[in-house]
């Protein structure tokens, strides 16, 4: 083969090869997409009295409030809900960008962002929000035990045991004919065994 027949084969596979990781991240951005459709977060009020959920996006889904809460001040519950509705918002989006690098890589460092910039609009450090983050992340299931699964290579495919095992046919004999008509002859004596 020619040099340039040769560069031009491997730039071939160099294109397939991206092809293949262009398909993989496709594949990746439709999980990607179900799960951030399916994304909530939960937050309450220090006193349970107001309950927020949020989506993706900083959607609000709902907003639920006990008995307790309606004995509030219309100030107090307005500022009970803001505060609960800004942090359930903020948890959602720590939620979105966590399921963005876990199916990019961590290529593009959202979660570390989203972190360091509502660490600075809550007055908090981002290892508060870390912590939070590992404390609102559900267990993660255990790996299933393996299986035992009977080993039957060496095994007769019918079951028969030894005692109904029949003897091996007798060896074919030199002066009766030739060895097909052994054969035959050894086939239908073990059928009438």
């Amino acid at each position: 083969m020619s040099v340039e027949f040769e560069r031009l084969v491997a730039q071939f596979e160099q294109f397939q090869s991206k092809l293949r990781n262009v398909d993989d991240q496709l594949a990746t951005v439709g999980q990607m997409q179900s799960e951030l459709a399916e994304l909530e977060a939960h937050v309450s009020s220090a006193d349970r009295s107001v309950t927020v959920v949020a989506g993706p996006g900083g959607s609000v889904k709902d907003i639920q409030l006990t008995d307790k809460a309606l004995t509030r001040t219309p100030q107090e519950l307005s500022s009970s809900i803001m505060s609960t509705l800004q942090e359930a918002v903020a948890e959602a989006a720590r939620k979105q960008a966590t399921i963005v690098d876990d199916h990019m890589g961590g290529q593009l460092n959202t979660t570390d962002q989203v972190i360091e910039t509502q660490a600075q609009l809550f007055g908090t450090s981002p290892d508060d929000l870390r912590a939070r983050m590992e404390e609102a992340r559900p267990p993660r299931p255990a790996p299933p035990e393996e299986e035992y699964h009977e080993d039957y290579s060496q095994q007769d495919l019918f079951g028969d045991d030894e005692d109904d095992r029949q003897a091996p046919p007798p060896p074919p004999s030199s002066g009766s004919g030739s060895a097909g008509d052994d054969f035959l002859k050894n086939l239908f004596d073990d059928n009438d065994r």
